[in-house]
């Protein structure tokens, strides 16, 4: 679940054009408000060689649209986003504290993307908030699994219907979400280290189609999934200020404007130095961005959440992903009302 390298944008006003031919092909008459973003979006997602869902909301004007924004989807790191929440809605309640340094062991490595396999030696401490960096800037599985078994799955899951986010299901930590897509449940790897969890992976000789029929069940599965519309409507809480305290949403966002992953997904054809507050996902045929897109010129800010699921080529996916987010910016530029009073607590 880890990610790519940077792709800026070098010709914004060949994209913008391309864009206004896209509306044109629109007839006029159904030519109104989003609509000429919906259908330059499900060209693109048409033609993409997987299952795409999409939500896009202007948070300053309210102005929205959703394609499959009903459908589940695997979330792959995008969980993070909840975890995150519950642990800002945990440190507001005094049940842990940023500050409070973590020993980390062996025990506390777990498969997948991260840095802490790299240096975990006995006596090595990290605080909460580096850990919760860690999980969203890097998508380091090992800290999430870590945070996530701190603030509890059962506790991740109240706080999304306690927000309205029923569309969001945490079911298994990332080292789980990962075997499941392999084929192989968590009782086969409960208790083992990581070292053993790794050698009894590389000793197993799958037979031929058998990864490929594996994940293609796990995309499937209800576990772990979201709708691209919950998962917008979270994001909108952050922003707002309403999925914690107000200062502990500023902080969340201010976490995702660091995140280093997925450069060629929502911000691959934005301006290089646009600001965008995000979290990536990947697994096995699923290519995941959700964030929020900083507009220039007081044009406000826009929650694109994209997510899928059966993809063979990920760059294709990213490809597309680029696209929407592109669309959407060029969209909103050119309609939004200038210097648009935030909602947001920043």
């Amino acid at each position: 679940m880890s990610h790519v390298s940077h792709v800026s944008l070098k010709r914004p006003v060949l994209f913008a054009l391309v864009l206004v031919l896209v509306w044109w092909r629109v007839p006029l008459a159904a030519a109104t408000g989003t609509e000429r973003l919906r259908t330059a979006i499900e060209e693109v997602v048409g033609k993409a060689k997987g299952d795409m869902g999409v939500a896009i909301k202007h948070l300053e004007t309210g102005e929205e649209l959703a394609i499959r924004g009903d459908q589940r989807f695997p979330m792959a790191s995008t969980f993070k986003v909840p975890i995150l929440v519950e642990l800002f809605n945990q440190v507001d309640a005094g049940r842990i504290r940023l500050d409070e340094e973590v020993a980390l062991a062996p025990e506390h490595l777990h498969l997948g993307s991260g840095a802490l396999k790299d240096f975990i030696v006995p006596g090595v401490s990290l605080s909460i908030e580096n850990l919760a960096l860690l999980m969203m800037r890097i998508s380091d599985n090992s800290a999430t699994d870590y945070l996530l078994s701190r603030v509890g799955i059962e506790n991740v899951n109240q706080r999304l219907k306690t927000l309205g986010a029923t569309g969001i299901s945490v079911d298994r930590n990332c080292q789980n979400l990962i075997l499941g897509f392999m084929g192989f449940g968590a009782e086969k790897t409960r208790g083992l280290s990581y070292a053993e969890v790794e050698k009894m992976l590389n000793d197993y000789t799958p037979r031929p189609g058998e990864l490929e029929e594996a994940a293609e069940r796990a995309s499937d599965d209800p576990r772990d999934t979201a709708t691209p519309a919950a998962m917008a409507a979270l994001l909108e809480r952050i922003w707002k200020g309403e999925a914690a305290r107000p200062e502990s949403c500023r902080k969340m966002v201010d976490i995702m404007l660091e995140c280093d992953t997925g450069r060629e997904r929502i911000r691959g054809l934005l301006p290089a130095k646009l600001q965008v507050a995000h979290k990536t996902g990947s697994i096995s045929g699923t290519v995941n961005d959700v964030g929020i897109v900083y507009l220039p010129g007081g044009r406000g800010h826009v929650v694109v959440a994209v997510l899928s699921k059966k993809f063979k080529d990920t760059q294709a996916a990213e490809r597309v992903i680029a696209e929407i987010a592109r669309y959407t910016y060029d969209y909103f530029l050119f309609t939004a009302p200038a210097a648009t009073e935030s909602v947001s607590v920043k």
